[in-house]
């Protein structure tokens, strides 16, 4: 069997090629030990050092107790994992291996809580980066108890600060720069605001809240990258044979990749990210990268998948290879939903394209029944905008989305079945509907209604409380969703 990977190993293996990251100054502590920060993250900042830019390292620990399994896993091979990314670029399939060595630290905070707090006595800390969930950066009132870690991450990172704070008495250029990685709206100022509330409630000192306000940057970020985690089993051993070593913490993931901070482009000087070549933007304003992602790589999500699930489709690979659903997804991103948007068409043509050879990545089985969850809140967030451009000048909601929309509404016309709701396939067969219960009550009660079809799509779409606006009002909506759905009753019939 073959032996795990540790610094030994690698040393060998790498006939001298190989440098620790632990002899470098920790200039980046991470909150989070999963897959996606360290398919992202500290993929990134590896690159940067194997070209020289970045002469740091990083620390990293667990946000929550039960991260303590892979912390450890960590620690045993030396902070070194194997990332595989893998997919297509540039319309060819690759398969990219690389041993990350970033980690000069592996801490468990809630073991090692002095050995945590001693990290802010670090010169050299710079960066604070997180992934924590979006649970994981909410506010919980909780008490500050001497020698002990708190439980939230916001919580923690206050306690970080105000050794800081007293280590380095407060001097302005000693303040941190966070850059969560949460997957939610705003993270930096929800972050920050988390850390003054907990100081307020702690009854910390005015001079330090003020130190956290005006020296320490909370900046809003959006992360975009698939990290598919820990391979099959067999295809894991096959690596490992072929490798001569083993990889508790192997992970894999997609060539795509995409960090938009909001910051100044010169933090990149700190950070060499774009200068080592990453899909990094330093920008003024993260709402148009926001807008794009929801409007065209979650709208398209949204848009192809009741019509896929009601055809039979099971995968975005399978629906993006099929010759019609495949062309219809592509037709209504392109004609219908980058006209919308008011970025320049040809870039967002440019992204689009990116999104779909992200979707037919042969290594992603991503299933539409789990995207299908929560469906209507989706809608409303992915493809309402989308549809509102048009409605409020007037013209009619174009052809394809108009279609997505019938889809949604035929996937949720729905009965409750023992504890839940179910819907039909267009060959009958049964699924289940993942959505609020009594969303999918009123959703079910609109269907079952005492009145011609066309007036229960228009009392559909009338319902402010489904989808928050009068949708009926919409010039041409009602009519040509029930065209659709009378087109596809006598079908099925």
């Amino acid at each position: 069997m073959a032996s795990l990977l540790t610094e030994t190993l690698l040393a060998a293996a790498e006939d001298g090629r190989f440098t620790s990251a632990g002899s470098d100054p920790v200039r980046v502590l991470q909150v989070g030990e999963g897959n996606f920060l360290r398919g992202f993250v500290d993929w990134m900042l590896d690159g940067c050092r194997n070209q020289g830019l970045f002469p740091g390292s990083v620390a990293v620990v667990q946000p929550r107790r039960s991260g303590k399994r892979k912390i450890e896993k960590l620690a045993a091979q030396d902070g070194l994992f194997t990332l595989v990314i893998r997919g297509l670029e540039g319309g060819e399939r690759i398969e990219r291996r690389s041993v990350v060595s970033v980690f000069s630290n592996v801490l468990d905070p809630y073991e090692e809580w002095a050995s945590f707090l001693a990290l802010a006595d670090g010169a050299e800390l710079r960066f604070v980066v997180s992934n924590t969930t979006e649970a994981g950066l909410a506010y919980r009132s909780e008490p500050m108890v001497p020698g002990e870690a708190p439980e939230s991450f916001p919580a923690k990172m206050t306690l970080l600060l105000l050794r800081r704070y007293e280590t380095f008495a407060g001097a302005p250029d000693k303040g941190l720069i966070f850059l969560p990685c949460e997957l939610l709206e705003r993270n930096g100022d929800r972050l920050r605001e988390g850390v003054l509330r907990h100081a307020e409630e702690w009854g910390l000192p005015e001079a330090f809240q003020a130190w956290v306000r005006e020296h320490n940057r909370f900046l809003s970020t959006l992360v975009d990258r698939i990290v598919t985690g820990y391979p099959d089993a067999e295809e894991a051993e096959r690596w490992f044979e072929r490798w001569g070593y083993r990889d508790e913490l192997l992970t894999t993931g997609e060539p795509y990749h995409l960090w938009a901070i909001e910051a100044e482009p010169e933090l990149d000087e700190e950070l060499p990210l774009r200068q080592a070549g990453f899909n990094v933007h330093w920008t003024p304003d993260l709402k148009p990268f926001q807008q794009r992602k929801v409007r065209i790589l979650n709208g398209a999500h949204t848009l192809m998948t009741p019509l896929g699930l009601l055809h039979g489709v099971e995968h975005v690979r399978e629906l993006m290879e099929h010759p019609e659903l495949g062309s219809f997804v592509r037709n209504t991103v392109e004609a219908e939903i980058i006209p919308s948007l008011p970025e320049p068409a040809e870039a967002m043509k440019a992204y689009a394209a990116e999104v779909y050879e992200r979707y037919l990545n042969p290594h992603l089985r991503h299933r539409l029944s789990d995207i299908a969850m929560n469906s209507i809140s989706k809608a409303k967030a992915r493809l309402l905008p989308s549809m509102a451009y048009y409605a409020e000048k007037g013209e009619p909601v174009p052809a394809g989305l108009a279609l997505g929309f019938a889809a949604l509404l035929r996937y949720y016309r729905v009965e409750r079945i023992g504890d839940g709701y179910e819907g039909r396939s267009f060959a009958g067969e049964p699924y289940r509907v993942a959505d609020d219960a009594e969303l999918l009550g009123r959703i079910e009660q609109a269907w079952s209604a005492d009145c011609g079809e066309r007036e229960k799509v228009r009392r559909l779409l009338a319902d402010e409380t489904v989808w928050g606006i009068d949708l009926s009002a919409w010039k041409g909506l009602a009519e040509a969703v029930a065209d659709h759905l009378a087109g596809w009753e006598r079908k099925e019939a």
